[in-house]
């Protein structure tokens, strides 16, 4: 099966949930049930791409469960565990107008208000405060607190440029 277009990670099926073929699954989106809202997800592995059709999902305690078409066992759901899935851009709804996908960001050039380069987003992750920004400039990390407008002063997504109000030397 072809590749789809523009794929965008949602998440990973982590493990079984009982003896039915059900999966937990761990998602990247926020809020965690906007997961929900897509029936096919995408999975890439030896054979090339294969789209998943999710029968049934729902939050269950801090994750999600979900039932996909033809795993009706742990046996048949063994080979898919650990996979991560995706579902295409153009499934997904526009963001709102200063709000941006983790998706959208990844890769793009940070820069400060000096104009120095500090290296590139290579992910961001959670905290009880605030997100972080992590920046890589070949083995230097830098963990920039995701603070609009404070840090984050400007996101260019045509240009794949940010910049923040921080120093070089952290």
């Amino acid at each position: 099966m072809s590749a789809p277009h523009d794929p965008v990670r949602f998440g990973k099926l982590t493990g079984h949930y009982g003896v039915k073929g059900w999966f937990k699954v761990y998602a990247y989106t926020r809020p965690l049930e906007a997961v929900l809202d897509y029936r096919q997800w995408w999975i890439e592995n030896a054979t090339g791409w294969r789209v998943l059709e999710v029968e049934a999902a729902r939050v269950h305690g801090k994750g999600v469960i979900a039932r996909i078409a033809g795993i009706n066992d742990r046996e048949t759901a063994e080979p898919l565990l650990g996979s991560a899935f995706f579902v295409q851009r153009g499934d997904m709804p526009a963001a709102e107008k200063g709000s941006y996908y983790w998706a959208d960001l990844i890769g793009l050039t940070v820069v400060n208000l000096e104009g120095e380069s500090l290296g590139q987003i290579d992910h961001l992750f959670e905290t009880g405060a605030n997100d972080v920004i992590v920046v890589r400039e070949g083995s230097k990390e830098r963990l920039i607190p995701w603070l609009r407008p404070d840090v984050v002063k400007d996101i260019d997504l045509v240009g794949s440029r940010m910049t923040v109000d921080w120093d070089s030397d952290f």
